[in-house]
């Protein structure tokens, strides 16, 4: 029996989001008036076909039940624990305490200068601040957790009395226990808990709240000639299979956060397909995340055009995945990521 799937598409924003919304010809997307869609693309590893949602009650029953199914996450407003999604999208802002990061290594891996860092990203609009001890460019070697934590210990306790949501990146389950002590709120793993085994053991006896991201391989390896049978599928796949890896190990709480990993073991044509899709992902029932920050893929297509920041590729990648109802951005430049946000907002409300 094939397995289908539910991508909600044909997006209204705004005034016209609401508008559609009031003459019940689109539908809200999780549970928001301002975003909303009046097609879904119903997709199998075979076909894929585009019906209106007027039309849903005319399909078979087999595929009636599956598109209402996943209708029900779809529209469903998301929660989660200190967190709102009504003005989306929310913006995470990054603090690598690494000398070797791809893009901002060794500018902020002192106290000092990460602390301004990260008054600086608060006061400039970002509602979460990711801070990471270890790079997991493409390339990098794993550092030993005692290395990762002396990195970012002192100015974990400094940051947490700033009063602002922190998500800790880390693959080290040693790593993560020492974090949840000093209180972080959310857990950022780009492994998706395969690089510690003993990560899932910590999620568990802590309940604290955590990403899903997807990578293939690992920051050594993954951008070597990476495959898939169908990246956005599998990719789907992959997050259904963790949840309930995850939730037959005891976890059973839904502050849970999807990330399909832009860059981690994806070629070029793998994250167009993924940037294009992401909206798949809403029928997970789960907020959604998504990092393009000065990504390699942005050179890719700029050629010549390419900087060294690659603001104007972070900005329109940003504002693509953000009309697809994408919850979170993970970037670097949050003043001009929020400015672009604030004016796309503006103008879809004359």
């Amino acid at each position: 029996m094939h397995k289908y799937y539910t991508r909600p598409c044909n997006f209204y924003y705004g005034r016209q989001s609401l508008l559609k919304i009031k003459k019940k010809k689109a539908l809200p997307l999780n549970g928001n008036k301002f975003i909303s869609f009046d097609k879904i693309e119903i997709i199998s590893r075979k076909k894929t076909r585009k019906i209106c949602i007027k039309k849903i009650n005319f399909q078979n029953k087999l595929i009636k039940s599956k598109i209402k199914k996943d209708l029900k996450l779809i529209i469903k407003k998301k929660k989660f624990k200190k967190l709102s999604f009504i003005n989306f999208p929310l913006l995470m802002g990054i603090i690598n305490l690494t000398p070797d990061s791809f893009s901002d290594g060794n500018k902020f891996n002192s106290e000092k200068k990460a602390l301004d860092r990260a008054k600086f990203l608060i006061k400039k609009g970002c509602e979460i601040l990711d801070i990471g001890g270890e790079s997991t460019r493409p390339g990098a070697k794993a550092i030993k957790k005692e290395l990762e934590w002396k990195r970012i210990g002192k100015i974990l306790s400094k940051i947490k009395k700033l009063n602002i949501f922190v998500s800790l990146d880390t693959r080290k389950s040693g790593v993560m226990e020492r974090g949840i002590k000093q209180k972080v709120n959310l857990i950022n793993d780009v492994s998706g808990f395969k690089y510690d085994k003993n990560t899932i053991n910590i999620l568990k006896k802590t309940n604290i709240p955590f990403i899903i991201h997807h990578m293939k391989g690992s920051p050594e390896t993954m951008q070597k000639n990476p495959k898939y049978k169908n990246v956005l599928l599998d990719i789907f796949d992959y997050f259904e299979k963790t949840i309930n890896q995850l939730r037959s190990k005891g976890i059973i709480h839904n502050n849970i956060i999807l990330d399909p990993g832009i860059g981690f073991g994806k070629n070029l044509k793998h994250n167009i397909t993924i940037l294009n899709n992401i909206s798949i992902f809403h029928s997970l029932g789960f907020p959604v995340m998504l990092g393009t920050s000065r990504k390699r893929f942005i050179k890719d297509l700029s050629k010549e055009n390419d900087s060294e920041d690659r603001l104007g590729g972070t900005i329109s990648s940003s504002l693509h995945a953000m009309m697809q109802g994408v919850q979170i951005l993970r970037v670097h430049d949050v003043n001009e990521v929020r400015q672009s946000i604030k004016v796309f907002k503006s103008l879809n409300f004359k």
